[in-house]
């Protein structure tokens, strides 16, 4: 027989086989935060002002204005899609390889915990009909 701890290392073994970044999932970013992804790719790991400087390289056209490029870094980090480490001149961003695309097992799981208790407590006050609560 197995319990909810079994079954929830099951579900995490299934999904480890899911975790990286899907293409797919960068293709469908909108064009500014796929530009910022496509340079980190190639460099995995780079500074904020080496950042500038690749994007500085692209043609005019693609080119990001640095308030641009900031709010990309932001919500590119918020998503788990970079990690940022450092403050100031020495902030450094570097690609998050194992980011997921929002897992539904933290959700699924504890609403299968509640309905559990849910059916337990009624099974109870079913079978106990002199104890109200």
């Amino acid at each position: 027989m197995s319990n909810v701890f079994d079954r929830l290392q099951n579900k995490l073994d299934i999904e480890k086989h899911d975790e990286g970044i899907s293409l797919i999932e960068i293709a469908q970013l909108p064009p500014n935060l796929r530009k910022v992804m496509r340079i980190m790719l190639r460099e995995l790991e780079i500074t904020r002002k080496s950042l500038i400087i690749e994007i500085d390289k692209l043609p005019k056209d693609d080119r990001l204005e640095n308030d641009e490029l900031f709010y990309s870094l932001e919500t590119l980090t918020k998503q788990s899609w970079l990690i940022s480490r450092g403050e100031g001149d020495s902030l450094n961003y570097q690609v998050n390889l194992r980011r997921k695309s929002g897992s539904s097992l933290a959700k699924s799981f504890w609403a299968q915990l509640d309905d559990r208790i849910a059916t337990q407590k009624i099974t109870l006050q079913n079978s106990n009909p002199d104890n109200t609560s």
